[in-house]
């Protein structure tokens, strides 16, 4: 599990590191916030089709192999953005990273389901995920430092290409820490019969997973992708910026560190909405036209409270779903995450444009208020507890005994 981590922590600090400095290029090559919100949409687009045929193929063999695979394209993207002389070859390549991405994560998460026995699941999935939010404090800061580091009066552009060719060294790091992270595959077995994506979804328990798990990867996105434009239109440096963002990464792995005690003293369906409901006022908040450490303070407390959804998230997909399809279910899980990292940045750039670039953290607030009131409406299953998905069937069993 610890060499997971590390080499998720390297590919999500790529990625970190690669969105914000992205933006500052697409500025610097001439982007407005509409452009700025269809590149960083494009990051999803391509992710938005493969992901189902890749949790098929996770379901039906092994999971290790998507890993070096996504490194290779997270590298390739970044590299590429960096060297990019157009904006639309910008989303191109940006798409790519996002593709990358995508194989990494569903390989990587489907390592720990398969490893994970049913009451170490969120434990094993905080665990896992302190690896992304190390990559996301640590990425910004790096990205900030770099773009805001060059000669006076040298612009965006050479910096944040610098930026781009660093992601994509930190991501090949990454390869350094997947030598056989998977054991090797055992007896041929029989192919489960394939379940359809239809009865997945219908599974008490997933929707709301999914939904959930888009809103608050939608706010983390957008607040990537847009942070630096607010901090550009509030005289707020880049490596400024970026220690807010880092600010945010680190108040959500001090949230993942503390997991297990919260839910045995909230309960996981109260933590996770009432998480999301804060978070959501949280980040309406930004918006506000509020003092740099004002500002610092919020995107603190909004990091603890999104730390909350991607684990639990997580593990309400994976105990809901049928055995044989926990990979396609999370990456239905995760279709519904770059689906929202297609809409909402690219809803963001509408309304940036039209209200200015603070105005998607109102609509990021929206999201979660609602994600929040579906988590609260609708309790997912809990093996644990003996809580069944379909309350019929204890009784009948019960019936004929």
């Amino acid at each position: 599990m610890l060499r997971l981590v590390i080499a998720f922590c390297f590919a999500q600090g790529a990625v970190s590191m690669a969105r914000p400095a992205v933006s500052y290029r697409a500025l610097a090559l001439g982007a407005d916030e509409r452009a700025v919100g269809v590149i960083a949409g494009v990051y999803a687009l391509l992710p938005l089709f493969a992901a189902v045929p890749l949790g098929r193929r996770t379901d039906r063999g092994r999971c290790a192999p998507l890993l070096p695979a996504g490194v290779v394209l997270i590298a390739a993207g970044c590299a590429l953005s960096g060297t990019a002389g157009s904006l639309p070859w910008m989303a191109v390549w940006s798409g790519v990273m996002g593709l990358g991405h995508l194989a990494f994560v569903i390989g990587a998460q489907s390592i720990v389901a398969r490893r994970s026995a049913p009451a170490e699941q969120d434990r094993d999935f905080g665990h896992f995920t302190i690896g992304a939010s190390l990559g996301q404090m640590a990425g910004p800061v790096a990205a900030g430092l770099l773009v805001d580091g060059g000669p006076a009066g040298g612009g965006l552009g050479p910096t944040s290409a610098l930026a781009l060719l660093a992601a994509a060294a930190v991501a090949a790091c990454s390869l350094t820490s997947l030598w056989r992270i998977e054991a090797p595959p055992g007896p041929a077995r029989a192919r489960p019969a394939t379940v359809p994506v239809h009865r997945i979804l219908r599974t008490r328990g997933v929707p709301a997973g999914i939904f959930t798990s888009l809103a608050v990867l939608s706010a983390t996105d957008v607040l990537t992708a847009y942070l630096p434009v607010v901090g550009e239109h509030r005289g707020i440096a880049p490596a400024t910026v970026g220690l807010l963002l880092s600010l945010r990464a680190a108040a959500t792995i001090a949230c993942r560190l503390v997991m297990t005690p919260m839910i045995r003293l909230a309960g996981r369906t109260a933590l996770l909405t009432g998480t999301c409901a804060l978070g959501g006022l949280l980040c309406a908040g930004v918006a506000l036209p509020v003092p740099v450490w004002a500002l610092a303070v919020m995107l603190a407390a909004l990091g603890f409270c999104l730390g909350v959804g991607q684990p639990l998230s997580m593990t309400t997909v994976v105990r809901a779903a049928p055995d044989d399809a926990r990979s396609t279910a999370l990456a239905l899980r995760l279709t519904g995450n770059r689906l929202g990292q297609v809409a909402a940045p690219a809803s963001a750039g509408l309304i940036a444009g039209t209200a200015g670039p603070a105005a998607p953290f109102t609509m990021l607030g929206a999201l979660l208020l609602a994600a929040a009131a579906v988590g609260a409406r609708r309790r997912p299953p809990d093996p644990e507890q003996g809580t069944s998905p379909d309350p019929v069937r204890p009784r009948r069993a019960a019936a004929r005994r």
